[in-house]
């Protein structure tokens, strides 16, 4: 199976070099995703809104690889603020209750611009 690349058109991708999940074989690797509503270019301003946006648009890059949330093993997250741990794990325990991935929170010191509060990056596995 050749390696295919997923894009959401967000013009970060082009500009970049990048794609938004890249499929290689059974696994999906879906890049570090921040909150931006990518169709509107809006980022919300709260930690929580952010996050629904990252799972909205993991899970449609997720579906047009042909993979599903369900099919998620690794997720990482980068968050600027420790205080804002327990907003994004109440987020994440809504859209991985079930899943449970292996994952790791990870508190930076910045991410690209000093709005942005999150970023996620996932792994997913075909299931056989």
């Amino acid at each position: 199976m050749p390696r295919r690349l997923i894009s959401t058109g967000s013009p970060f991708e082009k500009a970049a070099g990048y794609s938004r999940a890249v499929v290689d074989g059974e696994f999906c690797f879906v890049a570090g995703t921040t909150g931006y509503d990518y169709a509107t270019m809006i980022l919300p301003g709260d930690i929580v809104a952010q996050a629904e946006n990252c799972f909205a648009t993991i899970e449609g890059a997720l579906r047009d690889a042909g993979f599903a949330m369900a099919d998620i093993v690794r997720a990482t997250y980068y968050i600027t603020d420790a205080r804002d741990a327990d907003a994004l794990f109440a987020v994440c325990g809504k859209h991985f209750g079930e899943i449970r991935p292996a994952a790791t929170l990870l508190v930076v010191a910045a991410l690209l611009k000093p709005e942005i509060k999150v970023e996620i990056e996932v792994t997913a596995k075909r299931r056989a």
